[in-house]
C-alpha cells in the first residue's frame, strides 16, 4: 500500500495508537474516506499538503473523540443533526463511520467541496447521510434541506465565532435541540443570554487538547 491508499489494518494500527480503537469494519470506511480525500486534494487542496496518517492524526482525531461525546448526550433516538461548513467532511464523514444515529445532514456552501463529500458519502454507502450545496441559514427551505424540519443536533468546527454562531443556528434548532461546538480552548464562563452550557468535553489531538462545548436555547 501507498501512503496515500491506507489499509484498514493501518487505520485500525493509528486509532489504537491515538487511544481510541476502532473496529474492522469502522475501520474499513475510514480507510475508503482517507484514500478518497487525499486523491482530491491533490487537485482541490481541501486539507492542505497532508498525507493520510497527518489528516488521521490532525482532524480524523476529532471524529473519533466527537462520536463518544455524542453517545453521551441526551438527544433523541433517531436526532436530525446539520453539520454546518463542513468542507472536505471533517467532522462529519469519519463521524458517521462510527456514530450513525438518525439523519446527518453536511451543509457546504462551496460546490467543489460539496462535490466530493457526495463522492466520498457514496463511495463509503453511508445511510442517512446527505450533502447540501448552499447556506446554513437555508437548511431548513432550501433543495435536499430538511424539508422545514428543525435540527436536534447542531455541529461546528471553525464555521465561524461561536457567538455568532448562536445566532444564526438559533431557528434551525428544535426545542431542547443541541449545539456541539469543536474548539481549540475550554468553553467560556458565561454565555450570551437564552443559552445554557450542558456537558464538555477534552481529549488529546495532534500534540495539545481539543474540546467540545454542548449548549442549548435556555
Amino acid at each position: 500500500m501507498t501512503a496515500t491508499n491506507p489499509s484498514p489494518k493501518q487505520v485500525e494500527a493509528a486509532a489504537a495508537r491515538l487511544g481510541r480503537p476502532v473496529s474492522a469494519d469502522q475501520a474499513a470506511l475510514l480507510a475508503l474516506y482517507l484514500d478518497q480525500l487525499v486523491k482530491w486534494n491533490r487537485k482541490m487542496n481541501l486539507v492542505g499538503k497532508a498525507d493520510w496518517k497527518t489528516v488521521f492524526d490532525t482532524l480524523v482525531a476529532d471524529s473519533l473523540h466527537l462520536a463518544d461525546f455524542l453517545a453521551g448526550l441526551p438527544l433523541p433516538d433517531a436526532p436530525l443533526t446539520l453539520d454546518l461548513g463542513a468542507g472536505a467532511g471533517l467532522p462529519g464523514i469519519p463521524l458517521r463511520a462510527l456514530w450513525r444515529a438518525g439523519t446527518y445532514l453536511l451543509v457546504e456552501v462551496r460546490e467543489k467541496r460539496a462535490l466530493f463529500m457526495r463522492s466520498a458519502v457514496g463511495r463509503m454507502g453511508l445511510k442517512d447521510t446527505g450533502v447540501l450545496l448552499g447556506r446554513a441559514e437555508d437548511a431548513l427551505t432550501a433543495p435536499g434541506g430538511t424539508e422545514g424540519r428543525r435540527a436536534d443536533l447542531v455541529l461546528s468546527r471553525a464555521f465561524m465565532p461561536w457567538r455568532e454562531l448562536l445566532g444564526l443556528v438559533r431557528p434551525l434548532l428544535a426545542d431542547g435541540g443541541t449545539v456541539v461546538v469543536l474548539a481549540n480552548e475550554p468553553a467560556p464562563d458565561s454565555l450570551p443570554e437564552g443559552w445554557r452550557a450542558g456537558p464538555c468535553a477534552d481529549y488529546p489531538a495532534a500534540g495539545g487538547t481539543r474540546y467540545f462545548w454542548s449548549l442549548s436555547p435556555a
